[in-house]
C-alpha cells in the first residue's frame, strides 16, 4: 500500500511526522477547514479565465497570449500534475502559429482559492521558466509571496482527499 504522506515525501520527516499525527486524530480536515474556511466560486472555464487573465496581466503582460483556460478532468494527480501548460507550434497557410494553454484539474474546482491561485501561478510562471528551476521558483513567489507555504498547505489537503475526501 502507498504512503498516505506521498505527497509530503520531499518535506522533512519531522513535518511528515505533524502530518502523520492529524491524520491519526482525524485532525486534518478540521486543520484546513481552518485556515480555508470556505471554496472558491470558480465553477467553469469562462470564470476561470477571468480569474485567469488579471494575474497573468498583473504580474507578465509581456508574455505570450493564452488561447485556451479550462478546467480539465484528464488530468490526475496520480501523474503529478496539477495542471498543465502547453506550448504547441503548428504551421498554418505558410505562417508559424503558436498557442499557449493552462489547463487545471478538475479536482480543484472545490477548492480553497488560494489552493486554485497557487495552481495557476505555477502554470503562469512556465510562459516564461519552463524548467522548476530557481528563476522559476522566484516568480511564482514574485506572483504569490506565500507560494511555497500555500504549496505545502495543498499537499496537505491532496493527502486528505486521498484518505478521507473533502474538507468542505
Amino acid at each position: 500500500m502507498p504512503s498516505p504522506l506521498k505527497y509530503l515525501s520531499a518535506y522533512s520527516p519531522e513535518l511528515q511526522d505533524q502530518v502523520q499525527q492529524m491524520i491519526v486524530k482525524n485532525k486534518l480536515p478540521q486543520f484546513l477547514r481552518a485556515k480555508y474556511p470556505k471554496p472558491h466560486n470558480i465553477s467553469n472555464d469562462k470564470d476561470l479565465r477571468g480569474f485567469v487573465m488579471p494575474i497573468k496581466n498583473n504580474f507578465i503582460k509581456k508574455s505570450a497570449p493564452l488561447s485556451k483556460i479550462t478546467f480539465d478532468n484528464k488530468i490526475h494527480v496520480i501523474n503529478n500534475a496539477l495542471g498543465l501548460h502547453s506550448y504547441v507550434s503548428r504551421v498554418q497557410g505558410g505562417k508559424l502559429k503558436s498557442k499557449n494553454e493552462i489547463r487545471i484539474s478538475t479536482l480543484f474546482k472545490k477548492a480553497p482559492e488560494d489552493f486554485l491561485t497557487m495552481i495557476v501561478v505555477h502554470e503562469l510562471a512556465h510562459l516564461k521558466e519552463k524548467d522548476h528551476n530557481k528563476s522559476f521558483y522566484q516568480l511564482c513567489q514574485h506572483m504569490m509571496p506565500d507560494y511555497h507555504q500555500v504549496e505545502f498547505d495543498l499537499r496537505v489537503y491532496l493527502t486528505q482527499l486521498e484518505i478521507g475526501g473533502g474538507i468542505y
